[in-house]
């Protein structure tokens, strides 16, 4: 390809603006009266949004992040265990009805605080390790569901 063999080469005027009457772009040339826009210079750097925390920095950025897909649990204390009689078999539902558990969520881990003198029969999704201690130390058995 040489310059004389191109065609369809049509130059385009730019936009000459501040020129006069007729053009319709003469005294502020399209500025507008005063302001930050209006200087030379003027304007805001792309992402600025009027010193909010801008969007680039609001948003994580990279990796990736597990926070939608965790599990989570409801969580019971052996010590709350102790209000079942010697010998009963604590289940989720058993938890619901005694106010332990509002929302049954991913599952129901049991954890280790307090102290349990009770043998009971404890099913639920988790058990801690000091929550299994303690319960089969007084005699009772753990059962993950």
């Amino acid at each position: 390809m040489k310059l004389h063999e191109l065609n369809n080469l049509e130059a385009t005027n730019r936009k000459r603006i501040g020129r006069g009457p007729g053009s319709g772009n003469g005294k502020t040339a399209g500025k507008g009266h005063k302001g930050q826009n209006a200087r030379s210079g003027g304007g805001v750097r792309p992402g600025f949004e009027g010193g909010q925390l801008p969007l680039y920095r609001r948003l994580s950025k990279r990796g990736f992040n597990n926070y939608n897909f965790r599990t989570v649990y409801a969580t019971v204390n052996v010590s709350d265990l102790e209000r079942f009689d010697e010998g009963t078999e604590v289940t989720v539902e058993l938890l619901k009805n005694a106010g332990l558990v509002n929302k049954e969520l991913d599952g129901v881990k049991v954890l280790g605080n307090g102290e349990l003198t009770k043998k009971l029969t404890v099913k639920a999704n988790k058990f801690s390790e000091t929550a299994k201690q303690k319960i089969e130390n007084v005699g009772g058995t753990t059962e993950v569901i």
